[in-house]
């Protein structure tokens, strides 16, 4: 690695910082100032932004973001609570499932913002120590993301891998992260279930009940959606939503059913086309001179890639959502989901495009550095990944901009789905927000970030399920692979 090389990769990961620490939008744009210098001012080949994993975001964000317009979300939130509720002296393990699976279903983690507090409540009414449901169900929301089948990080995992030789589906991807991750999430809540002091033996907790204000403060809310009037078509809105879940799980697990399309193709061969160069031709004839001179064309039946299928399949349950359960599409543009999702746009296309540039230029020079390494510990790939995600605060960025390199390294395909929920790094500095808003949300102040930044609530449960869900997921996959 010359001098050079180092420097465009202090630009990159300069741009990233800069980015995190302005947080939301700025993420991508300025990724867009270490492009601009990488490719204008040391002349490097633009790579390909992540056109077809932001289609998918979009389409998805809408169907979901028409959801939530219609109610279906409170009624999702609903029935976690009912659960919660009814099982407060196991809310330490019961929250994270629920934001994990919440994840699942809309494919994005910010859904934990309306079920947080409801968690604290619980918590607080039970005299559990709210930081110890609190950290491990904000870890449990970004865990779910590389389980949802409709999340960026899944869909560009399959497209990335089939690309690159590995035939792998969306169910076969979640037959091996739901289980890996629910595992590392049962150790995460478990070493949660005593963290700390109990509210009635911590000290700044008891002084703070000295103070009657702040004893009103920390009792005297009562968050709930219990009482909110779900109406039927927001219930007929969060069936649609499923609907089309169930049908892409069911073209992604049997994609011969999908029509093909004849696509014509170039051939190696030996029929040469001789062009004489005092002979004016078309463009078109141009082109195809340039097509027969690397062999022969042949027609073939190409497929309808999955990437469409899933756009197709949410936009198509979003305008049905919209028809039949009073979804307003202006409710749905002004709500977090929505939104968030496609702040999660703006970052991957920003983020992956810079990455995809440098790696891409210097992919001789990565390989020749690296393959020793992964040719005797090709797992050792899931530090690269995790470290990589601390600095983007995206799953989905992640492995559009990192996937291809790995594969270009000759890692194998299992290995690396072994691997993938280690793509989830972005809680070790706690600046991400849904960490943020559960701090913000428990009002007790057990959840907090520490005086060193590092000792925050976040850092041991999200150890701890990473590490065991990778292993976990290594197991699996050289078990069936």
């Amino acid at each position: 690695m010359d001098f050079i090389m180092i420097l465009q990769l202090l630009i990159v990961l300069g741009a990233l910082y800069v980015g995190s620490r302005y947080g939301s939008l700025a993420l991508g744009a300025i990724s867009g100032i270490g492009l601009a210098i990488l490719v204008l001012g040391f002349g490097l080949e633009p790579g390909k932004p992540p056109t077809d994993v932001i289609y998918i975001i979009v389409a998805a964000v809408t169907c979901a973001g028409i959801m939530q317009a219609a109610g279906g979300m409170d009624w999702l939130i609903q029935i976690a609570e009912k659960l919660l509720r009814k099982n407060p002296g196991h809310i330490t393990f019961l929250a994270p499932f629920c934001t994990f699976f919440l994840t699942i279903l809309v494919g994005t983690g910010h859904v934990v913002y309306t079920l947080m507090p409801i968690i604290c409540d619980i918590a607080l009414k039970k005299g559990i120590r709210p930081e110890r449901p609190c950290g491990v169900a904000s870890i449990a929301s970004q865990v779910g993301i590389t389980c949802s089948p409709i999340a960026a990080a899944v869909v560009a995992f399959v497209s990335i891998s089939n690309a690159n030789g590995f035939d792998i589906t969306i169910p076969q991807v979640l037959m091996v992260s739901i289980p890996s991750c629910l595992c590392g999430l049962t150790a995460a809540a478990l070493c949660s279930y005593k963290r700390g002091k109990d509210l009635d033996k911590d000290p700044i907790f008891r002084q703070k009940m000295q103070d009657p204000e702040q004893r009103k403060y920390i009792y005297g809310s009562n968050a709930t959606t219990l009482d909110k009037e779900i109406p039927q078509s927001a219930k007929n809105s969060v069936f649609i939503f499923l609907g089309a879940l169930i049908v892409i799980v069911i073209f992604a697990a049997f994609q011969e059913a999908l029509p093909s399309y004849q696509t014509l193709r170039a051939v190696k061969g030996t029929h040469d086309l001789q062009i004489d160069e005092n002979l004016t031709v078309t463009a078109n004839q141009l082109v195809q001179a340039k097509v027969y001179a690397t062999g022969v064309t042949e027609w073939f039946d190409k497929p309808l890639a999955m990437n469409v299928v899933i756009q197709i399949i949410m936009i198509t349950a979003a305008a049905l959502m919209i028809i039949f359960c009073k979804a307003s599409p202006k409710k749905a543009v002004a709500g977090p989901v929505w939104q968030s999702g496609m702040v999660a746009v703006v970052a991957i296309y920003g983020i992956a495009w810079l990455a995809d540039t440098y790696f891409n230029n210097h992919m001789d020079e990565m390989q020749a550095g690296l393959e020793g390494i992964v040719s005797q510990y090709p797992w050792a790939i899931a530090f690269v990944f995790f470290v990589v995600s601390v600095l983007i605060n995206s799953q989905g960025a992640v492995v559009v901009a990192m996937l291809p390199l790995a594969y270009s390294l000759g890692i194998p395909g299992p290995v690396l789905l072994g691997v993938l929920p280690s793509v989830y790094g972005y809680f070790f500095i706690p600046n991400y927000p849904s960490d943020i808003a559960t701090v913000n949300f428990d009002r007790s102040g057990t959840t907090m970030i520490g005086k060193y930044l590092l000792n925050h609530s976040f850092m041991m449960p999200g150890m701890v399920s990473v590490v065991v869900s990778t292993i976990v997921g290594l197991i699996i996959t050289t078990i069936f692979y």
